[in-house]
């Protein structure tokens, strides 16, 4: 953050969390190596090192899926923003679970001549015209480099120094990762292991990734379709955007207005505050977290603003943009031009009703 950096910061959910990953590796390793040993005996037994490539290549396979698919299930459902508070670690841990397949396959494939492995790997097969002999290692190769760039620049350090939008735009080079591993799947072990059931789980990853980032974005489209048709403006700039009891309290909701920026709404100490969705970190929705010890909190990964001026607490230094707003009876209505980032706005009162 804006104090300074550190190589990890640690807490306990990271420490627990990371624990469970690695004891979840370690045991999907184990059971995938058992079970190969089990099932394939006498002519067909598999040896160790195949077997050790297939399950480090399956677990990052895996790993990736719950990478990807970790984002949209955050915005289907509250439940899984720990995941999301984690995908750093997680993204990390599966470039090395790929990077330990890859150098255990290409000693075992290309270590034992007397050119240099990675010379081998690059020049042994350049059947780039045929699909049964394609060099699948190659595609596995180019996807591997991108998960280390991922991994290499997944500190908050190059997130700060390059800035939020250039450092999404690169890491959404994941999903050309994901395209290539794919292809690196289907034109190898698929070649040779043409086994139905197989097949058929590579297909359901693809569905359940593409699945999922598309009914997140139907659903987002609809939030902000419904946003666009509340431009209605009463008495000069204010735009209605809902009722007071629509915002759960110490909680946030978004608001869209005419096809803008949306609007992320607080009800905190029977009061209203309006900020701008966008969290200064990442760009997370902080119109979907919290308010904690009296700052709206970011869900994606805990940056916290004062939502009466839109400032981080000291000694952090980041702002965002803050809105006017204003109750009017039990409707809240918002001026939906943003005021400079940092800048104070007097809370709107909520005037509660007493009844005898």
């Amino acid at each position: 953050m804006s104090v300074g950096y550190v190589t990890v910061q640690w807490n306990r959910h990271k420490r627990v969390y990371d624990s469970l990953v690695g004891g979840g590796v370690a045991l999907y390793l184990a059971l995938f190596i058992i079970a190969g040993k089990t099932l394939y005996t006498g002519a067909h037994a598999i040896s160790d090192e195949i077997l050790a490539i297939r399950a480090l290549g399956t677990c990052a396979y895996l790993m990736l899926h719950v990478v990807l698919c970790t984002g949209p299930l955050a915005r289907l459902d509250r439940r899984f923003l720990p995941l999301l508070y984690n995908r750093r670690h997680l993204g990390v841990a599966t470039f090395l679970v790929a990077l330990a397949h890859a150098t255990i396959a290409i000693g075992f494939y290309h270590g034992f001549g007397n050119v240099n492995p990675f010379i081998s790997l690059l020049t042994s097969n350049v059947n780039l015209g045929s699909l049964s002999a394609f060099p699948f290692q190659l595609l596995g190769l180019a996807a591997l480099l991108i998960l280390f760039l991922m991994a290499a620049t997944s500190h908050d350090f190059w997130l700060k120094n390059l800035g939020a939008p250039a450092w999404k735009r690169l890491h959404m080079v994941v999903y050309l990762a994901y395209a290539l591993l794919v292809l690196h799947v289907a034109l190898g072990i698929l070649q040779t292991q043409r086994s139905p059931w197989l097949a058929g789980l590579v297909g359901a990853g693809v569905v359940i990734v593409a699945g999922l980032h598309v009914v997140a974005g139907l659903r987002e489209r609809g939030h902000d379709r419904r946003g666009a048709q509340r431009t209605a403006r009463v008495n000069g700039p204010w735009v209605d955007v809902g009722c007071v009891d629509d915002v759960p309290d110490r909680r946030g909701m978004t608001a869209t207005v005419g096809g803008g920026e949306r609007i992320a709404l607080f009800r905190y100490d029977g009061c209203i505050s309006a900020t701008t969705n966008v969290c200064a970190h990442q760009g997370g929705p902080l119109g979907e977290g919290r308010i904690i010890d009296g700052c709206v909190t970011c869900p994606w990964h805990g940056w916290q603003y004062r939502p009466g001026d839109g400032q981080s607490p000291p000694p952090f230094t980041e702002r965002i943009a803050t809105h006017r707003v204003r109750v009017v009876g039990r409707r809240i209505q918002v001026d939906p031009t943003p005021l400079a980032p940092g800048t104070a706005v007097t809370p709107a009162r909520i005037e509660e009703d007493h009844h005898g």
